[in-house]
């Protein structure tokens, strides 16, 4: 039970690895604070938390905008007047070809992937300085380590945010603040109903490759052992392991695995 009474903001909450982690860290009696654009979703989340804690708050934030991240971040301090983890876990992916897909939809990806994890960060370091520490939980992905195909746009804001989370953990600009970045490969979830596409519409299915991707339970767990840890970098995958020690060490037969790939 590490995370009993931590206040715990996690944005992304409403589906996938971040209804998990909310539902972990509730067995653990966190106090948590439930972010999403989607306020139905979110409060079904918050019930259940609520059957293994009597501490659940939801704020309704849009990543991409920066008034609504401020006033969120504000508003999720003035619940248990500190916030000790920050889980950044917004985002959304990407299904389209590089050559077909257009500049807006790049710019959706990096919004939401990675402007949205700096600007919550940013308002929030004041606080982590203030209190003189905390914990910051990066949810970046296998894709910003190497660019698969289908995913360009994706790739590109996962690779920035490694870059810039990485220089935070060089930095480390507040002595007792600690950086966490995770790597899912495929993680059985449903975040690819609402892939971007070429023209920035949602994909709308279930990727079969998804569906057999490693259980959310199971990446959630990880991820909390990595928390209590304070793992600067953990890697949550299979076959994408492999493709990264192939594109290491054998760099031509990872360009020949990557291209079969969608």
């Amino acid at each position: 039970m590490h995370f009993t009474d931590k206040v715990i903001l996690i944005t992304g909450a409403s589906s996938g690895i971040g209804h998990e982690l909310a539902l972990l860290l509730a067995k653990e009696k966190a106090r948590l604070i439930l972010a999403a654009r989607n306020q139905a979703a979110l409060e079904a989340v918050r019930n259940e938390c609520l059957l293994y804690t009597p501490y659940c708050e939801i704020v309704l934030m849009d990543v991409t905008d920066e008034t609504q991240v401020n006033e969120g971040a504000r508003r999720a301090l003035q619940f248990f007047g500190k916030i000790d983890v920050l889980v950044n876990n917004a985002g959304v992916t990407q299904r389209s070809k590089l050559i077909d897909t257009s500049v807006a939809a790049v710019r959706q990806l990096m919004e939401v992937n990675f402007f949205g994890a700096v600007m919550l960060t940013q308002a929030l370091l004041p606080h982590f300085r203030e209190q003189a520490g905390g914990q910051i939980i990066i949810i970046s992905s296998m894709a910003g380590l190497m660019g698969y195909p289908w995913r360009s746009g994706y790739n590109a804001a996962k690779h920035a945010l490694q870059g810039y989370f990485e220089t935070l953990q060089t930095e480390q600009p507040i002595p007792h603040l600690y950086t966490t970045i995770v790597c899912p490969g495929r993680i059985h979830t449903p975040i690819t109903y609402s892939a971007i596409t070429a023209n920035g519409d949602a994909y709308g299915k279930m990727d079969p490759k998804q569906a057999k991707g490693l259980s959310v339970t199971f990446c959630a767990r990880r991820i909390l052992k990595a928390m209590h840890t304070r793992k600067k970098v953990v890697l949550i995958a299979r076959e994408e392991r492999i493709l990264l020690w192939f594109k290491r060490y054998f760099p031509p037969l990872f360009y020949v695995i990557a291209r079969k790939g969608n």
